[in-house]
């Protein structure tokens, strides 16, 4: 079963925080970002958050469960979802404790070794007794 839109539209209302959580569906199911970064997901109509010790700190026991067959497990927020204040508290704290994402850019960057110039390439390596 895949989340139903309105699902997703109904989590970003509850929060408060307007076009600030942003959604984008991904496999039939949602990714919701806060500032950048991938804070929850919503997957057959359940919200799943990332787990931060911060979070952990506020709600205390919290349910987890992987959000998709073969995931991590993530904090399964359901009555949580019925408390706007706590909701937006455990977004913007999840947002807060999560690295920015690489960009492309510098992604290519870590992992691709250097180039070597053309000029490098044509050279002939000189002979030892030359």
């Amino acid at each position: 079963m895949s989340t139903e839109q309105s699902f997703v539209e109904y989590v970003q209302s509850q929060s408060g925080l307007g076009s600030e959580l942003s959604f984008r569906k991904m496999f039939g199911e949602y990714a919701l970002y806060l500032h950048g970064r991938v804070v929850a997901f919503a997957c057959d109509n359940q919200l799943y958050l990332k787990p931060t010790a911060e979070v952990h700190a506020v709600v205390g026991k919290v349910s987890e469960a992987p959000p998709y067959p073969g995931g991590k497990l993530h904090f399964q927020l359901d009555e949580q979802l019925e408390d706007r204040e706590l909701l937006r508290r455990l977004l913007v704290l999840t947002a807060g404790a999560l690295p920015l994402p690489q960009t492309n850019a510098a992604r290519g960057a870590k992992s691709k070794p250097a180039r070597k110039s053309a000029s490098a390439k044509s050279a002939k390596p000189s002979s030892p007794g030359a």
